[in-house]
């Protein structure tokens, strides 16, 4: 099998696995393991010294320019905001439906069509399937809800 082809391969297989592994680095070794094929196909290149050379620089190259950039469009730069607790905070007061036994303290609920996690507190009566309830703190994933109404935080 010819060298060059080899390289193109190599680099197409590190372009896919980036699909598997999001970490946005093997893509650059791929495109430049690529250039590299390309440039021994070409005749550009021969040495098998200055193949590894010309691919370590444009690896480098690529990972230290485009990187952050990339990562940006493929990952999303939400994740360092701080207004994620906003949203959580709109559910606060609501009436949801449990739709599990709660057992020492943790269960299911019903709110706006979706079930969540739930948690009560020890002191709150027990909660059974069917109960309605009221979401008093959301935690992420998890919301806390008691069986007894009470008044949402003002949204000032």
């Amino acid at each position: 099998m010819d060298t060059a082809l080899i390289w193109i391969i190599v680099g197409v297989l590190l372009i896919l696995t980036e699909l598997l592994a999001t970490s946005i680095i093997a893509v650059f070794f791929g495109v430049a393991a690529v250039i590299v094929g390309l440039l021994l196909w070409t005749g550009l290149i021969e040495a098998t010294w200055l193949q590894f050379v010309v691919f370590g620089v444009l690896s480098l190259a690529l990972l230290i320019t485009a990187r952050r950039k990339l990562r940006r469009y493929l990952v999303g730069d939400l994740a360092d905001r701080d207004d994620r607790h906003q949203s959580f905070q709109q559910n606060l007061g609501e009436r949801a439906r449990a739709v599990s036994d709660f057992e020492q303290g943790l269960g299911r609920v019903l709110l706006n069509g979706v079930q969540w996690s739930a948690q009560c507190s020890p002191a709150d009566e027990p909660i059974q399937a069917g109960d309605t309830v009221w979401i008093i703190a959301n935690d992420g994933i998890q919301l806390t809800v008691s069986k007894t109404r009470t008044t949402p935080p003002s949204q000032g």
